[in-house]
């Protein structure tokens, strides 16, 4: 969907006044997205494309018009057409008043730092934290139906029904991944269809519909060229996208709702935990039971979850290590993330038996570790297991590979080998070597954004 900021920036290229105006928008973050057949859109027929216009935001239509003056511009009745991503979102860093941008995009030719290649953060000093960054994506479908397409809107809030599905019943699914930027320029997804499947499976659990493989990917690309600037240095860090399925419409007793919203929304971070793990077995809470949802990324899982992590937070542990709620006796896995025991050759994980998430990051842990010439082994982990494993580590989307050097049972700290020599460190450096395109991806992994 077109704003009259997009028009002007398609209308005045030589003059950049769709980068300088996008950066007057940015400023102004209530702005909402044009939506279709609002009363203050237009169409406009420009360089043989079609485009939604939405005047409100410039204030007066007919001193926006003269600016485009001297380019092909007449109403057109005709059906919009979108243009790419890529085409709609350029932005730089200004502090000129709306009006006097304007006049300089008039006047200037100099285009030496009119785009900029990324936003201006303190890339050395990402955490695990949200930044907002300039646009999400979203799309809409009723029960019983398709999803069909979604838009490119500014990141900002959502409105909702106070009884919609997923604030009383929990009713949604989300997914995470990660978009590198590569030595040499590129971006990169990792895997973006086995995080559609997944949501597809979690959609299926709580009976919502999903999107499929194809729309799911191509939100994600969307999202992730929108806020190209916001995807760190090579080396800083990485853009987290996060897409999320929710019951979205109007329901009062326990029923799935009559209406669904898909978005994905991104933004940048550095590591998830600083330095190796040091975990100790929860004995009090369970964070699954079979038959469940324990198997499929619902957001419900995550927040009973909550007080457990920050009561072994508060004793100076990392995070915990959950176990079985049918006997107490096998390990499951961390809050947020899968878990690997090394002894010797062999590499041992839980199984996914409805219990576990099966993790994106696991699988292809799994996947290299054989190729390395490792036996793995998916099975049930006696607790027992702990005190005779010479390493342990954890895999997820937020940490990739991070080592355990501790893990306390019952009082007993046991301790794990750690460092540059380890099974761990070689997995993870293979892993981000892939993801990162620093690496050669044999496996077909990895998604090349244009």
């Amino acid at each position: 969907m077109f704003r009259a900021t997009d028009l002007l920036g398609k209308c005045s290229k030589p003059s950049r006044v769709g980068s300088l105006l996008s950066k007057i928008r940015h400023q102004a973050r209530d702005t909402r997205a044009v939506q279709a057949y609002e009363p203050n859109v237009d169409r406009y027929h420009i360089n043989g494309e079609h485009a939604k216009v939405d005047w409100g935001e410039l204030g007066n239509k007919e001193s926006s018009l003269s600016l485009c003056k001297s380019f092909a511009l007449s109403p057109s009745p005709q059906r919009q057409t979108m243009l790419p991503a890529s085409d709609c979102f350029k932005r730089i860093h200004t502090k000129a008043s709306p009006q006097s941008a304007m006049n300089d995009c008039e006047l200037s030719n100099d285009h030496s730092d009119v785009v900029e290649e990324y936003a201006n953060l303190k890339w050395d000093e990402l955490g695990f934290c949200l930044i907002p960054v300039d646009y999400m994506y979203v799309m809409k479908c009723s029960k019983e139906k398709n999803f069909s397409h979604g838009i490119l809107t500014r990141f900002g809030r959502l409105e909702m029904n106070p009884s919609s599905g997923i604030l009383n019943y929990g009713q949604g699914v989300f997914e995470g991944l990660k978009a590198y930027r590569t030595e040499d320029g590129r971006i990169l997804l990792f895997r973006p269809e086995q995080n559609a499947l997944r949501m597809q499976m979690g959609a299926d659990r709580l009976r919502m519909p999903s999107p499929t493989i194809e729309q799911f990917v191509d939100a994600v690309k969307h999202t992730v060229v929108a806020n190209k600037q916001w995807v760190p240095p090579p080396g800083k860090g990485s853009l987290y996208i996060r897409p999320l399925l929710m019951g979205s419409g109007p329901v009062l007793g326990a029923t799935p709702a009559p209406d669904y919203t898909f978005l994905a929304f991104a933004s940048p971070v550095g590591n998830y935990h600083k330095g190796y793990l040091n975990l100790v077995v929860e004995e009090k809470f369970y964070r699954a039971f079979p038959g469940g949802t324990g198997g499929v990324k619902a957001i419900v899982n995550y927040s009973t979850v909550f007080k457990p992590v920050a009561e072994a937070k508060a004793k100076g542990f990392s995070d915990v290590l959950f176990l079985d709620v049918k006997t107490a006796k096998y390990i499951e896995e961390v809050s947020t993330s899968n878990i690997f025991f090394l002894k010797g050759n062999v590499i041992s994980t839980p199984a996914t038996d409805g219990t576990i998430l099966p993790g994106i990051t696991r699988k292809s842990v799994i996947e290299i570790a054989q190729i390395l010439g490792y036996q793995v082994e998916e099975r049930a982990v006696a607790v027992e297991e702990l005190f005779d494993s010479e390493e342990v580590f954890c895999t997820g989307t937020a940490m990739v590979v991070n080592p355990v050097n501790s893990i306390t049972y019952q009082g007993k700290r046991i301790e794990y080998k750690t460092g540059p020599e380890t099974v761990a460190q070689k997995l993870y450096e293979m892993l981000l070597g892939i993801q990162t395109g620093r690496i050669e991806d044999k496996m077909g992994w990895t998604v090349e954004l244009n």
